[in-house]
């Protein structure tokens, strides 16, 4: 039912209507069965990529606990940030509609649009940046995960919780900081989780801003409400802790159900189960490609950190909006 909430807003909305309208009728109601409701109204699709591979990969991602203050004191010193003032934001797609799924950012600098400034520009430019800081965090591994996972919550110096997420980013492409390590031979492929990578930055603390800078994107951050729900995805609706991934939209539809065919972080157990397209990343990039949310939390954090399975997926489709 989220997902009918959010997907009405999207360009396959109309396509939904009919499906959504059937479920919230029988929402709730005695006898109702959920599977038999989807193999009635919805019809599988097999994702695959465009050499033909059906297995691709499957990460996980969480919403992190951070420490923090709502201004810079000794041991906060890592700032969140807010929007930029001068981020702008481009749509291209009026003059080149095969650009419609893009976004440009910059900044203009004198009478022309220029790329926005990257990681190592934002850090160095520290509070010249115009914009607003919304938090500082005692942990520059910490906050740079939080922009990976693109929402979080910060537990404040005077016991309150504060909660944040993704708000825009400065347009550079995400580079995996894990494979720059495994590429300097600073790490084995195996070793490249995101425990492994927080073990080397504690291990090597003078060379962490040079590791961090191999990923020239950056995301900013918006402060949201407090609640019980998780955070909030890129569909608009809270996400539900492993019922909700994150996708593709350029191959999966948003808001689409998904039959998700993987194993669990680092064993041959099975993790088969339907789950709800509600979320997008950065580093999420080609169809059998999937983020599989764990939610809140040290546990969830564990789960996700070592989440890096081979997996199949099934996108449900109603019949108005069957692939040609």
């Amino acid at each position: 039912m989220l997902s009918c909430r959010g997907v009405t807003s999207k360009p396959n909305g109309p396509g939904w209507k009919r499906v959504c309208d059937l479920a919230r009728a029988a929402d709730g109601k005695p006898g109702h069965d959920p599977r038999r409701f989807f193999e009635q109204h919805l019809k599988p699709y097999g994702v695959v990529a465009g050499d033909g591979a059906a297995n691709g990969m499957v990460t996980g991602y969480y919403e992190p606990l951070l420490r923090g203050s709502r201004t810079r004191a000794k041991g906060y010193e890592q700032p969140v940030r807010g929007v930029p003032d001068d981020l702008l934001t481009i749509d291209l797609s009026s003059v080149f509609p095969e650009l419609k799924d893009k976004r440009v950012r910059g900044r203009l600098e004198g009478n022309k649009i220029v790329p926005y400034w990257s990681r190592a520009d934002i850090v160095a430019h520290g509070e010249k940046l115009p914009g607003k800081t919304l938090l500082f965090v005692d942990d520059a591994v910490e906050l740079f995960f939080l922009q990976v996972q693109g929402s979080g919550r910060v537990k404040l110096t005077d016991g309150s919780t504060v909660r944040l997420n993704y708000a825009d980013q400065n347009g550079h492409p995400y580079q995996s900081i894990g494979k720059a390590l495994v590429n300097r031979g600073e790490l084995k492929l195996e070793e490249a989780s995101m425990q492994g990578i927080q073990a080397w930055a504690r291990a090597n603390p003078t060379r962490l801003d040079s590791l961090l800078n191999a990923n020239p994107s950056y995301v900013f951050f918006r402060e949201v409400p407090n609640s019980q729900d998780g955070p909030i995805g890129a569909l608009g609706v809270p996400l539900t802790a492993e019922r909700s991934i994150a996708i593709d939209p350029r191959s999966i539809p948003l808001g689409s159900p998904v039959f998700l065919a993987t194993t669990r972080p680092n064993t041959v157990l099975p993790l088969n189960r339907l789950v709800m397209a509600q979320d997008t990343g950065g580093a999420i990039k080609g169809a059998v490609r999937a983020d599989f949310f764990w939610g809140f939390g040290k546990e969830a954090g564990e789960q996700a950190g070592r989440m890096k399975q081979s997996g199949r997926l099934w996108v449900l489709l109603p019949s108005e909006l069957a692939p040609k």
